[in-house]
């Protein structure tokens, strides 16, 4: 018997929805980032983008558990020297684009690479409740019933 290999033209992608509002930041990404990968599916290949497009709305109500909301730093470099900035992730969520905090949790569970940059290019993540990608009918995805310790209650 051999092992199983799927070809990039016999991979059949699904769209998820999931509603972000109440759920904790980490265990969401770790999730989005699993439907990304394809890793739930049994034909997973790890050198072939076989995930499923992930939209994700209401990423402004995302929760941190202890103190990360006020405490967490995000880190990024101007290029110049003595450029570091850092925000916390109450600015960010407070701020113009609160879906990054989102956007960046589940980048960084990703693989660095062509392969994972591509399977990134399948996650939409709203702010809101709306989005343009009701055509695709995507299929609801309840992260908060798959645990309890997903959910919290702000």
């Amino acid at each position: 018997m051999t092992t199983y290999s799927a070809k990039p033209a016999e991979v059949e992608k699904k769209w998820v929805i999931i509603d972000a509002s109440g759920l904790v930041v980490g265990r969401l990404a770790s999730i989005i980032a699993l439907r990304l990968r394809g890793k739930h599916k049994p034909t997973f290949t790890p050198h072939v983008d076989d995930g499923d497009n992930v939209i994700v709305i209401n990423a402004q109500k995302v929760v941190f558990t202890g103190n990360k909301y006020t405490d967490k730093r995000y880190y990024h470099h101007t290029g110049y020297p003595g450029g570091i900035k850092e925000r916390t992730a109450k600015s960010i969520l407070e701020g113009r684009f609160p879906e990054r905090v989102v956007e960046k949790a589940v980048e960084r569970m990703l693989p660095r690479g062509p392969l994972g940059r591509r399977q990134l290019g399948n996650l939409r993540v709203y702010g809101g409740a709306e989005h343009p990608h009701e055509a695709q009918q995507p299929e609801a995805l309840d992260v908060a019933a798959l645990n309890r310790k997903n959910a919290r209650s702000a």
